[in-house]
């Protein structure tokens, strides 16, 4: 089992530096969903809103973490009405559960390794779904993240701890 040793910050909502951090996560969390959903189920397969907010929340703690998390889907539902505005109260409650597990694993170990990611990834989607399932109603519905999002699951882990480690070093 590789750990790496990175540094980890903890920004403040009082830093100008907090909201150009999260500006950057949001803006690739604008990007990255318009690839996805440029293939087939791609938004539902690889869950691709809630990547860049593993990193913000990982690597520059909770607050720059969930402002990215709030900011991602409210952002792409007015621009591009994806998420739609049915699924978007439980695509926000995701993001800021991964938001608050992010930035609670990262400060608690104050490293990265894919078993660290792998149990915020687990814990923000199995939370997120009850709540889903409280907010809708349907088992089925709220467990369609854990049906078809493990690829984007596996993206997140791997490639979270790859872009942590290895391309924002600092």
């Amino acid at each position: 089992m590789q750990t790496a040793s990175v540094k980890l910050y903890s920004l403040a909502y009082s830093s100008a530096r907090t909201y150009w951090t999260a500006a950057l996560f949001v803006a690739g969390n604008i990007v990255l969903p318009q690839l996805a959903h440029l293939v087939p189920q791609g938004g539902m397969m690889w869950l691709p809103i809630y990547f860049f907010t593993l990193i913000a929340a990982y690597k520059y703690g909770w607050k720059a973490g969930l402002l990215t998390a709030v900011a991602s889907p409210l952002v792409n539902s007015w621009l591009f009405s994806m998420p739609s505005a049915a699924v978007l109260p439980a695509i926000l409650l995701k993001s800021v559960l991964l938001a608050g597990a992010a930035g609670y694993v990262a400060h608690r170990f104050q490293k990265v390794s894919i078993p660290l990611l792998a149990g915020v990834v687990l814990a923000y989607q199995l939370a997120g779904t009850l709540g889903e399932w409280a907010m809708t109603g349907s088992l089925y519905a709220a467990l369609q993240d854990l049906r078809l999002g493990v690829p984007g699951m596996l993206l997140q882990i791997v490639g979270g701890y790859l872009f942590i480690k290895y391309l924002i070093r600092k």
